[in-house]
């Protein structure tokens, strides 16, 4: 599939989409509560419609109608599949690791193989210094153990998803524990989302200053939310209006915990000069402070290691596409260097199977036009990207 561009300015108003981060942890929040829960607001996308089959694959029944689901999850952990599918989520294979580990059984993760080249050496670690079963293929992960609850040792410059998944195993086996981080904390705001959703449901834990996760035996109680808007993929409809458009976008929580909602500050300080920004907590938005860097005076990213196992290795991809529209990036020790340059329509680009790369290109492509092909990539997280950017007055057509 994909999207053919004439130069364009967008005007409008569009409320921001469901958070992804917020959707998968009150999902898994709820099926913890073995309660009945409602959820609403919830953007069904790839990545979210993957967490929900691996909840009802381990026991929870969840209706989903008009982006809100129902979850009764009575039976949770109590009737196991043998096989989960995560899709191309690396939150949800993540996130659903030691929760595997939790119930004594042999369970197969399977995806993508580009999600089974992330790294998966934690949980690796964690199962051999527990004696667990862990066989890796191309395109999944088989474990077997038994976690127990107590003390455990992460290190926190690794993806908090790690942290996230020891959390929710942690809160399942309902024993007093605690996870010790090993600074630095990068990408801490993610696990403050995780202990701000599994709060709402009653759950009693804290992060001290020692950077101790303090989780206290609790009984967890039925909730019923919306899903807050998302700072992640609104920074892609924000960035229109730093070359020339006007939309207002709505839904967005001021005093949100999602650490991507620093883009507004990244964005201004782009359109300032050529700074040097810190994405060490917000690796999702490199790709379109790469765009609009690219359009503006240029930018400097620090923290960009992480970027090589996403979707796709998106500092390299980015590198790719703009080389064809006479562009192109510099790469350094955990730095990519966006210099100014001078940007022009050229033959056909590619989204790399990656959904942040596809909107990151779109941005570019309203200023010079032309086309990218791999454009279905935004259901992973965005479903409604083009639909939502045509109705801004996008001229865009998929095909």
């Amino acid at each position: 599939m994909k999207a053919v561009f004439k130069p364009c300015k967008l005007k409008g108003e569009i409320n921001a989409p469901a958070s992804k981060s917020m959707a998968h942890r009150y999902l898994i929040s709820a099926a913890l509560s073995k309660k009945s829960c409602t959820i609403s607001g919830i953007d069904c996308s790839e990545d979210i419609l993957a967490t929900v089959d691996c909840l009802k694959a381990l026991g929870a029944d969840i209706k989903l109608e008009n982006n809100t689901a129902v979850i009764d999850s009575t039976n949770f952990m109590t009737s196991v599949s043998s096989v989960l599918n995560c899709r191309e989520s690396g939150s949800t294979l993540r996130f659903f690791i030691p929760l595997a580990l939790c119930t004594g059984k042999e369970i197969t993760l399977c995806g993508s193989e580009r999600l089974f080249e992330r790294p998966l050496d934690v949980y690796k670690k964690l199962c051999y210094d527990n004696g667990f079963e862990f066989r890796k293929s191309e395109a999944s992960v088989t474990v077997c153990g038994k976690l127990k609850g107590g003390k455990y040792e992460i290190d926190g410059s690794i993806s908090s998803q790690f942290i996230t998944g020891l959390i929710f195993a942690l809160i399942y086996l309902g024993e007093d524990s605690a996870i010790r981080i090993i600074p630095p904390f990068e990408s801490s705001s993610y696990v403050n989302l995780t202990v701000s959703a599994l709060k709402s449901f009653g759950a009693d834990i804290e992060i001290d200053k020692k950077l101790d996760i303090v989780i206290k035996k609790a009984e967890l109680h039925s909730f019923s939310g919306t899903v807050e808007g998302d700072y992640s993929n609104a920074a892609f409809l924000d960035a229109f209006n730093y070359i020339g458009s006007d939309v207002e976008i709505r839904n967005l929580k001021p005093d949100s915990l999602q650490g991507d909602r620093i883009y507004k500050e990244y964005f201004e300080e782009i359109s300032e000069g050529t700074p040097t920004l810190d994405i060490t907590d917000c690796p999702d938005l490199a790709p379109v402070l790469i765009a609009l860097a690219s359009l503006k005076n240029g930018a400097v990213l620090m923290g960009t290691d992480r970027l090589k196992m996403k979707e796709s290795d998106r500092g390299q991809a980015m590198h790719e596409e703009l080389k064809k529209l006479g562009g192109g990036l510099v790469f350094g020790e955990n730095s990519i260097t966006v210099p100014k340059q001078i940007l022009h329509k050229a033959c056909a680009l590619d989204g790399h199977n990656d959904h942040r790369i596809v909107m990151a290109l779109s941005l570019i492509l309203s200023k010079l036009g032309g086309e990218i092909n791999g454009v279905e990539a935004v259901r992973k997280s965005y479903p409604r990207f083009f639909e939502d950017i045509k109705n801004l007055r996008a001229e865009v057509e998929t095909r």
